[in-house]
């Protein structure tokens, strides 16, 4: 049975959420994609390998969103401007769920 809901979509849009506001909460705005895989989106119930990771990493680039340095087998990304952008809602990004305002669930 299906309800219509395009459940994998769903879950690539959120994921770029999470990775967006995990990166504002880190003092130098950056992460590496093996620390994205392991310990923040499992928090959400999101686990997969890291090239899915690294293609969700590589979408935001593509926005502008984040900027990304390989380093070995790890993507290590950095917010920009535009990624903050969109987690203070000035801008919506698509393809990437829009946080919800202050004091909604």
């Amino acid at each position: 049975m299906s309800l219509g809901i395009d459940y994998a979509k769903k879950i690539r849009e959120d994921a770029r959420l999470i990775i967006l506001r995990a990166l504002a909460e880190q003092i130098n705005d950056t992460l590496a994609s093996n620390v994205l895989q392991d310990t923040v989106l499992p928090v959400f119930g999101v686990r997969q390998d890291r090239a899915w990771v690294h293609q969700q990493v590589e979408y935001l680039a593509n926005l502008d969103a984040v900027s990304v340095v390989e380093a070995g087998s790890v993507r290590v990304v950095t917010l920009t401007a535009i990624g903050k952008k969109h987690i203070d809602r000035l801008v919506a990004l698509e393809g990437v769920t829009r946080p919800s305002l202050a004091g909604e669930e």
